[in-house]
C-alpha cells in the first residue's frame, strides 16, 4: 500500500459541496490514504481542521504520511465512521465526508482478499481486528443466510441455485481462496459470453455482509448529522445502487415537514415537524468525461450533498 498514490473520486464536486474555509472544522469518515483529506486541507489553509477515520490500520499510516505538511491540524483514528456521534457532540462539523466502498488497494493487493482478480485469501475485512470473514460465512453459514445475503446485497437472481451448491460443496471441500470461490460460481453458473464475471455480485454480497456496510451507513448518516452544525453540508459517495438507495431515502426522509409512525407513510397519520436537511442537488451528481478516462473505476460514483437546517 505504500507505492499508492490517491486518486480522490470526483474531488472538484466534492470541494464545491463543501465549500472548505479556513477556520472550519471537517469530518472524513473515510478517510482511506488522506486523498481527499488532503485537498480539504489545502483549501481551508492556514485554519481549518480535519478529523479523519478510517477501519483500515494500513491506510491510515498513509494517510499520515499523505497529510504531513498539515501537521497540527488534522487528527486520525481507527475506527468505522458509524461512530462519529459517539466521538463528538452535536453540532461539531462544518462539513462531513462519506466516501463508501471498497479502495483500489483494497481490491489490488490479494492477501486482502476482496477480489477474485488476485488470487489471495478468502478474508474481505476493511479492519482485520474484527473475527469474522468470507471464508467464515462460506464455509459456516447454513444455505438460508448465504441465500439471503447474495440476493440482499448483491442482487443476485442465481443467489439460492449458488448457496445450495456452495454448501454441497463445502463439505468435501471448504474454500479458502478467492479464485477458487470465484472459478466454482463460474462453474455453476457460466459466463455464456457475457462481459461480467458470474461471482461479481456475490463477492459484493459477501464483502458487504463481513463488514456490515448497510448496518454501518444507516448508523453513519444519522451520526453524521448530528455532528453537523446547522448550515453544515454532507456529502456521500456511493458506488452501488444498494449505497445509494439508502442514502437517497435518507435525504428523502428528512427534507419532509413531516414524520411518520412506522415504515408506511400513511397521510391521515402525519405528524408535522421542521425539516431536519435539504437536498443541494436534486440529482445525484457524477463524474465527469475526462476522470472517467483518468480513473475507469469512478465510473460508478454518484455524489449526493445535504444541507442541515436549523433546528
Amino acid at each position: 500500500m505504500n507505492d499508492y498514490t490517491h486518486i480522490p473520486v470526483m474531488a472538484e464536486e466534492v470541494l464545491a459541496a463543501l465549500n472548505p474555509m479556513p477556520g472550519g472544522h471537517y469530518a472524513d469518515g473515510t478517510m482511506g490514504m488522506g486523498g481527499h483529506s488532503r485537498l480539504i486541507l489545502n483549501r481551508s489553509a492556514p485554519s481549518g481542521r480535519v478529523f479523519g477515520c478510517d477501519r483500515d490500520g494500513a491506510a491510515l499510516q498513509v494517510a499520515e504520511r499523505t497529510l504531513a505538511e498539515h501537521a497540527g491540524r488534522f487528527e486520525l483514528r481507527r475506527g468505522n465512521f458509524a461512530e462519529l456521534a459517539d466521538w463528538f457532540g452535536p453540532d461539531t462539523f462544518d462539513g462531513v465526508l462519506l466516501d463508501l466502498g471498497v479502495s483500489s488497494p483494497q481490491l489490488d493487493i490479494a492477501e486482502r482478499g476482496f477480489s477474485f482478480m488476485n488470487d489471495g485469501p478468502l478474508d474481505m475485512r476493511m479492519d482485520d481486528r474484527q473475527s469474522v470473514t468470507a471464508a467464515e460465512l462460506v464455509n459456516e453459514r447454513d444455505q438460508e443466510e448465504l441465500q439471503k445475503i447474495f440476493w440482499a446485497y448483491g442482487d443476485e437472481p442465481a443467489g439460492r441455485r449458488i448457496a445450495k451448491a456452495l454448501t454441497e460443496e463445502r463439505l468435501s471441500s471448504p474454500f479458502e481462496t478467492t479464485r477458487q470461490l470465484a472459478e466454482f460460481i463460474e462453474k455453476i453458473c457460466p459466463r455464456a459470453g457475457k462481459r461480467k464475471h458470474s461471482a461479481t455480485r456475490v463477492f459484493q454480497a459477501l464483502r458487504i455482509a463481513v463488514n456490515d456496510e448497510m448496518g454501518a451507513l444507516e448508523k453513519g448518516l444519522d451520526g453524521a448529522l448530528k455532528v453537523l452544525k446547522p448550515g453544515g453540508r454532507m456529502a456521500v459517495i456511493t458506488f452501488h445502487s444498494l449505497e445509494d438507495r439508502t442514502v437517497k431515502e435518507f435525504g428523502r426522509t428528512l427534507e419532509r415537514d413531516y414524520e411518520v409512525p412506522g415504515e408506511v407513510d400513511v397521510p391521515e397519520l402525519r405528524q408535522p415537524r421542521a425539516p431536519k436537511l435539504k437536498r443541494v442537488n436534486r440529482k445525484a451528481i457524477l463524474p465527469g468525461p475526462s476522470e472517467l478516462k483518468d480513473n475507469p473505476r469512478a465510473r460508478s460514483a454518484q455524489l449526493r450533498v445535504f444541507e442541515k437546517l436549523n433546528a
